[in-house]
This record gives C-alpha cells, sequence and structure tokens, in this order.
C-alpha cells in the first residue's frame, strides 16, 4: 500500500530573497496569494504566488482558483492606483528566470528609471533602506 505524501508549499528562493512579505494588501488580506514587496525602490512593484505547490501557468489553477487569482489582483491594483497614482500598472505572468507560477504588479510613471521599457533587465535593484522599507510597508498593507 502506498501513501501519497502532499508537498508542502515553498516560495521559489529568489522570490524569499527579492521581497518582503505582506500581510495584507490595504488591509485586506489575501486567502490564495503570497504577497511580497518586491526590494526596488525604483518602482512600487508586488509579487502574488499562489499558495499551491507545482504551479507553473495560470491554467495550472483550477477555475475558482483563477477567479480568485484575478479578485486579488484586483485587490493589489485598486491599492496601487490610491496609494501611488501611476501612470500605467503593469501586470505580468513571465516566469521566464523563476518557473513557478508568481505574477508581477509594478506601478510606472513616465520618469521611472526604464520608462516606456520593461522594468527587466534596466540598471540594478536599488534596495530599500530599513526606514525607507517600514514605510513602504505601512503604505501597502
Amino acid at each position: 500500500m502506498t501513501t501519497h505524501h502532499e508537498t508542502e508549499f515553498q516560495i521559489d528562493p529568489i522570490l524569499v530573497k527579492d521581497t518582503t512579505e505582506l500581510k495584507t494588501i490595504g488591509g485586506v488580506p489575501l486567502s490564495l496569494c503570497y504577497a511580497g514587496l518586491m526590494n526596488d525602490k525604483r518602482y512600487p512593484w508586488i509579487i502574488l504566488v499562489p499558495k499551491q505547490t507545482g504551479l507553473v501557468d495560470m491554467t495550472d489553477l483550477s477555475q475558482k482558483d483563477q477567479h480568485q487569482l484575478m479578485d486579488e489582483i484586483s485587490v493589489v491594483t485598486t491599492m496601487m492606483k490610491q496609494s501611488f497614482n501611476p501612470y500605467k500598472l503593469n501586470i505580468a505572468a513571465l516566469g521566464n528566470m523563476v518557473r513557478q507560477l508568481h505574477i508581477h504588479i509594478i506601478t510606472r510613471q513616465q520618469q521611472d528609471h526604464a520608462w516606456p521599457n520593461p522594468v527587466w533587465g534596466i540598471g540594478a535593484a536599488e534596495p530599500y533602506k530599513e526606514d525607507e522599507l517600514r514605510e513602504m510597508m505601512e503604505r501597502v498593507m
């Protein structure tokens, strides 16, 4: 008789290293996703990772969870629009560097470092200083 062992959910080590966990977004707890603030003060940037193992693409989620993911993306984008008044919000799920399903939600301004190009590969990340990180966490949570 074989026993089935569920693999415990883990966030890719690169995402853990690059983000700080957010317990809520605009006061709203997320039920499906881990939310992380990207440690790059050039752009307000949040990453959502559905807390399920083995996900690579959005279609790997059940239809119900795909809808929940869209609802949680909406929570993040609403907060970011209110908090940062972006010129444009970028929402992307690339997965080229980190295969685990994760969604980038990035506020863009016409005067930001990369505008009008994508943020990837443009300059080096500028980590938050401790006080800047604390202030940003309060602003988004």
